[in-house]
């Protein structure tokens, strides 16, 4: 069997390991020790070796530093209670209107997301402030649950991600500038679930209730809480692009000055210090893990040389650049559904990318990456909200067991209907998410 078949029969081999559960970081990993192997026909010295130098040079990369910091950012945040603040914040400006809740709930997980990186975290964290609230208020379960299960992705996408930040180091892109260009259809995600929630309350009446208004006073002493918040994320997103510190200084400054905040609040002490610290190190263990499970799959396609085969071949069919898009986004549609989003990242841009570079989509290479990085990250997010195994759905419903997941599966789809529209706006024109890149 040629290398080019050991690649091609990898992926079935992979994903029969995935659907019966084995962690997707060690099947991964044992697909590419098994690829190597036979790849050398049957000689384990060159495996070995493989194993010294890429664990090596996988751990010891200075850019892969970014992640515990910018987790350690999000553990700071989650544990000291500045959820509360936005939530309070967004409230009081918007609780008055018709779905006025539910929109202040994303844009509280926009603004949360911009200092945690995760969207399972932002979820989780988010659910637990807003969720009474919204139920207080005589918001309908299914509707409630949606609404946080997608203001949830909101967390990968507004910047700092820790997605963002892998698909970066995958494809040897610039990080700031990836940041940059997620910023806008960020912001359009928030306002497309607003609207999304204000079609909604219109089609149902009865699942959503109102509140009364808070004097504009109140509002404002309730913004004015927010300036942690709002402070760290000005000093890491602003000072990474004016350049006064790289991303990694930036992380690091960003945990830093989360830590300091929750510390001054009063919401910082030993226990959650400690609390903090062990769910970076679990995190990052699990992350790094994968990193390294992808290191030898994707070491073992390159030598079988499975993605340059794909790139030729979709050249030579003379199918559009734009056909070749959206058969790939729809691909990280479906299976967006079935794995997590950093595993979808590492197992398939180091496939994806080279046949996307290979097309020519009247672009610079740079701004064709950066586009198609912003469009994947999209893409995965969906999944995560997407019946019937989207990751942020179980999450939002474990905490929420009176309402059957039935009812948020009806409630979700408005707003995969808002996303898959956002994802067609975007592809038409590339200059929306190119806009605040420097010429």
């Amino acid at each position: 069997m040629s290398n080019l078949e050991l690649g091609f029969w990898s992926f079935p081999v992979l994903l029969i390991m995935v659907f019966l559960r084995a962690p997707i970081g060690l099947a991964m990993l044992l697909c590419g020790f098994g690829g190597w192997y036979f790849a050398m026909g049957g000689n384990p010295t060159p495996l070995l070796a493989k194993m010294k130098s890429e664990t090596y040079t996988t751990f010891s990369s200075y850019s892969l530093s970014i992640i515990p910091m910018f987790l350690l950012m999000g553990q700071f945040a989650t544990l000291s209670g500045m959820s509360q603040s936005l939530f309070k914040a967004a409230e009081n400006f918007l609780g008055h209107r018709r779905g006025g809740v539910a929109m202040a709930s994303v844009g509280a997980c926009a603004g949360f997301g911009a200092i945690c990186g995760s969207s399972l975290a932002t979820a989780a964290t988010m659910s637990k402030v807003a969720l009474p609230e919204l139920k207080r208020y005589g918001y309908s379960g299914g509707f409630s649950t949606a609404t946080l299960a997608a203001g949830g992705t909101l967390g990968i996408l507004i910047p700092p991600s820790v997605i963002l930040v892998i698909y970066a180091i995958l494809t040897e892109q610039n990080i700031a500038k990836l940041f940059l260009a997620a910023f806008i259809p960020g912001i359009l995600a928030a306002l497309g679930y607003m609207l999304t929630i204000s079609i909604y309350v219109r089609l149902h009446p009865d699942a959503a209730g109102t509140r009364p208004a808070v004097p504009m006073s109140e509002r404002f002493r309730a913004l004015a809480g927010c300036w942690p918040v709002l402070t760290i994320f000005a000093l890491v997103v602003g000072g990474i692009y004016a350049g006064w510190f790289t991303p990694t200084e930036g992380s690091a400054i960003g945990a830093a000055a989360t830590g300091l905040a929750a510390l001054f609040s009063g919401s910082l002490n030993w226990r959650v210090l400690g609390q903090s610290l062990m769910g970076t190190a679990r995190t990052t263990g699990m992350i790094f893990f994968i990193v390294l499970g992808a290191g030898f799959y994707n070491g073992f396609l390159a030598l079988s040389g499975v993605p340059q085969f794909m790139a030729g071949w979709v050249v030579e069919q003379g199918f559009s650049p734009l056909f070749v898009l959206c058969v790939i986004l729809g691909f990280y549609l479906v299976f967006g559904c079935l794995m997590d989003s950093l595993s979808m990242i590492l197992l398939t841009v180091p496939i994806f990318f080279p046949v996307i570079m290979a097309m020519d989509f009247g672009m610079s290479p740079e701004h064709v990456a950066i586009w198609f990085g912003i469009l994947v990250l999209i893409v995965v997010e969906v999944g995560l909200i997407t019946p019937p195994v989207g990751m942020n759905l179980f999450i939002i419903n474990s905490m929420d067991r009176e309402t059957p997941m039935t009812q948020t599966y009806r409630a979700v789809m408005y707003f995969v209907g808002s996303d898959i529209l956002r994802v067609i706006i975007l592809v038409a024109f590339p200059a929306i998410t190119l806009f605040l890149l420097p010429d």
